[in-house]
């Protein structure tokens, strides 16, 4: 058994996502081999680009405000205890247009943490 704290976990920059860091919570280094949990903090006024990819993801919301857009292009509100599945290669982006940091914990299969 693994017990860790976010503060356990370094906050890097995102290569390519302005304002935006990435903490592995539980991951390969912990004996995570097939699920692994991630802390992302979005900044005021960031987000990620309109993308889609061939995994899902599992995604907490923990802080702040912000939204997500989903395969019709449509913004939904996020706020803390939302909870969003996005399927295998279903388009989506998440942004931030508070004063305020957004952040949650996004679960993904191993070949979804490159």
């Amino acid at each position: 058994m693994i017990i860790k704290q976010l503060e356990d976990a370094p906050a890097l920059a995102v290569e390519g996502y302005a304002n935006i860091k990435k903490q592995i919570i539980l991951g390969p280094e912990d004996g995570c081999h097939e699920l692994i949990m991630r802390h992302f903090t979005m900044e005021p006024d960031s987000g990620t680009p309109y993308h889609q990819h061939p995994f899902p993801h599992m995604v907490i919301i923990t802080g702040g405000i912000g939204v997500v857009i989903d395969s019709a292009g449509e913004e939904h509100l996020l706020n803390q205890g939302d909870y969003v599945y996005v399927q295998d290669d279903e388009l989506h982006g998440f942004k931030n247009d508070t004063d305020a940091d957004f952040s949650y914990i996004c679960v993904v299969p191993e070949r979804g943490e490159a």
